[in-house]
């Protein structure tokens, strides 16, 4: 059933698909140069799911102009960002207060700078995002660098408050879930990585436009519902009710299928804002009108390649299979 909603919801999507070109070899180097470097302790098996999980070909969907090297750097961020959701939702997950000091290392990193140390973030976690971190911190203000902190520790903020629910059998209504997801999503994450890829980062007063953050929030749900339809079967076993169609369920008092057919309805009005709302953009004048499109068609390559993502992936009990060239990050999380 929720096989025929996914593909019924891409119909539904107008955003049309992109890739890069860059995608296939930036995952060579991935897989061949930057991982193996880094010490992490993979066996076979890790190194074959990591492999095939296709962080590339993510990022490439959601940056698909980016030049090689660029789309390596963020690549290199996906792969942080899903590396710390196994740490922190996997087997031997990292504890509460662990991943607290996890946000904390993090952070300070991101404020002050790759050669600072912290206990929080260690080993071969603090090599990647120092690796990652490199080139971002040699070319963007500090403004910028600012807001990626911001979001950073929001969506590990996010990581915390689920482990702790689920460390407390708590299980959040729908409403509180919705804002929980648009943090463990990581989608505000990635949208001010395209002003590092196009070197046009926006004014704070520009970036935080209550239109432009409505539009930011309304993406971030389309990508988080459509995940948590795709992985609703493993979600029914792992996330102790942090999944929407569960929270649906619970609060409505449905089957869980009617709460799917719910969600896949509240996911096609959410789509019908999200066109509405960037129709509705005004122009900020010819110096930031570029910038601005950027970072809205950013927000809409998340959306669809979210969606192409976790269709490519086999992971996702009932989506439709494709080479298996993606793996789940909820969100990049």
């Amino acid at each position: 059933m929720t096989g025929s909603v996914l593909e019924s919801l891409r119909s539904a999507c107008p955003i049309p698909p992109r890739l890069s070109p860059h995608a296939d070899r930036v995952q060579r180097w991935l897989g061949e140069e930057l991982l193996p470097g880094l010490g992490l302790p993979l066996d076979g098996a890790a190194r074959n799911r990591l492999a095939a999980a296709g962080f590339a070909r993510y990022a490439g969907r959601l940056y698909p102009d980016a030049g090689e090297a660029d789309l390596r750097v963020v690549t290199a961020l996906f792969t942080w960002f899903f590396l710390v959701d196994d740490a922190c939702d996997g087997p031997g997950r990292l504890g509460t207060e662990q991943i607290r000091a996890l946000r904390a290392a993090a952070v300070t990193m991101l404020t002050s700078g790759p050669r600072v140390r912290h206990a929080g973030l260690t080993g071969p976690l603090r090599r990647l995002l120092l690796r990652a971190w490199r080139e971002p911190w040699r070319r963007m203000p500090a403004r910028w660098r600012a807001r990626m902190a911001e979001a950073v520790a929001h969506h590990l903020d996010g990581t915390w408050q689920e482990a702790v629910n689920k460390a407390a059998g708590r299980r959040p209504g729908v409403a509180e879930y919705v804002e929980l997801r648009r943090a463990t999503s990581a989608a505000y994450v990635s949208y001010p990585l395209v002003e590092f890829v196009t070197g046009r980062p926006l004014p704070d007063p520009v970036y935080r436009h209550p239109l432009l953050r409505r539009i930011a929030d309304t993406g971030n749900d389309l990508l988080s519902w459509y995940n948590d339809l795709a992985s609703l079967e493993r979600d029914q076993a792992t996330s102790g009710g942090h999944n929407l169609v569960l929270a649906v369920a619970a609060e409505r008092r449905v089957p869980v299928e009617t709460a799917v057919e719910l969600v896949a309805d509240r996911w096609r009005e959410s789509m019908r804002h999200f066109v509405e709302f960037r129709a509705a953009v005004p122009s900020f004048g010819p110096t930031l009108d570029e910038a601005v499109t950027d970072h809205l068609e950013a927000v809409a390559n998340a959306v669809r390649g979210t969606v192409e993502w976790t269709l490519e992936s086999a992971r996702y009990p009932g989506a439709r299979p494709e080479p298996a060239t993606a793996s789940r990050i909820r969100g990049p999380g």
